[in-house]
């Protein structure tokens, strides 16, 4: 007996919906019980690939002329390097500071690029895997704002440790009390309290900029796939051509979102050197 086919609710529904270890879905802002398998494991493919091709490039430069991939990689290396110089004036830190931005550019430029892949591919082949037609499964993980904010949290930790590092931890306490409106034991709430809200309002930010841009996206792709589920020429030709410019416009999203990150990570990295 045939199956009745998918609303167009329903089906950006379980395209929304991720393969997680409940089986239901998140079901507050946190929720510990609710692991993301989906946005586990492509992030952390995705981060060993990057990983592999860095690896690689290191192991393969030449003091010769290069070759294509190697030039593609210097040329990111030098661009994040002059980035970074700029940004974190520590040349101790840069030493560490610039790979993870180099790192984290690239890791997030492939996690985002994984939503060019079609729509139905990897969640249909999952679904012939498991023999089950309603498994769920997001390819996207940065389209996942538990990945995105735990990245952003990472940042946050790097932050942390500089500060400490830098200005040491008593330096940092005095800072958090006396920044940014004066030593005066009247404002050290108001002081903690801003230092308190800085933190917080950087951290959410920097993980929702990259999620809103990279969930917009993915619906968009959904929207453009059910047009061109419907049984019309028009339907058609405006999957095609929809399909066609998204994709153009997508590709630019894609990058910049990624530099985004990377730019945001350095310059918060370089504030935590700085002396308020």
């Amino acid at each position: 007996m045939a199956t009745e086919a998918p609303t167009a609710g329903e089906y950006i529904v379980h395209h929304l919906t991720h393969l997680n270890s409940t089986g239901h879905a998140q079901k507050a802002v946190i929720d510990w019980s609710v692991w993301n398998l989906d946005t586990l494991f492509f992030s952390i493919f995705l981060g060993v690939v990057t990983l592999f091709f860095l690896i690689r490039a290191a192991n393969k430069a030449t003091a010769g002329v290069p070759g294509r991939f190697q030039a593609a990689v210097e040329i990111l290396v030098e661009m994040v390097a002059d980035q970074a110089k700029g940004i974190v004036h520590s040349a101790e830190s840069r030493k560490f500071v610039a790979p993870v931005a180099l790192t984290v550019f690239l890791w997030i430029f492939l996690m985002n690029s994984m939503d060019f892949l079609p729509v139905d591919l990897l969640p249909k082949i999952w679904q012939l895997m498991t023999g089950d037609s309603h498994a769920y499964l997001r390819v996207v993980p940065t389209a996942d704002l538990n990945g995105t904010l735990g990245m952003s949290i990472g940042v946050l930790l790097l932050c942390l440790y500089y500060n400490i590092k830098i200005k040491g931890m008593s330096g940092w306490v005095h800072e958090l009390f006396t920044a940014p409106f004066g030593s005066h034991p009247l404002l050290y709430p108001v002081n903690f309290l801003m230092q308190m809200i800085e933190f917080l309002a950087k951290t959410v930010s920097h993980g929702m900029r990259l999620f809103g841009n990279m969930y917009a996206g993915e619906l968009i792709f959904m929207l453009i796939a059910l047009l061109g589920g419907t049984a019309t020429v028009f339907g058609f030709v405006g999957h095609i051509i929809a399909g066609s410019i998204w994709a153009v416009f997508h590709i630019l999203i894609v990058a910049l979102q990624a530099f985004i990150f990377m730019m945001l990570t350095l310059v918060y990295i370089g504030q935590a050197h700085e002396s308020h």
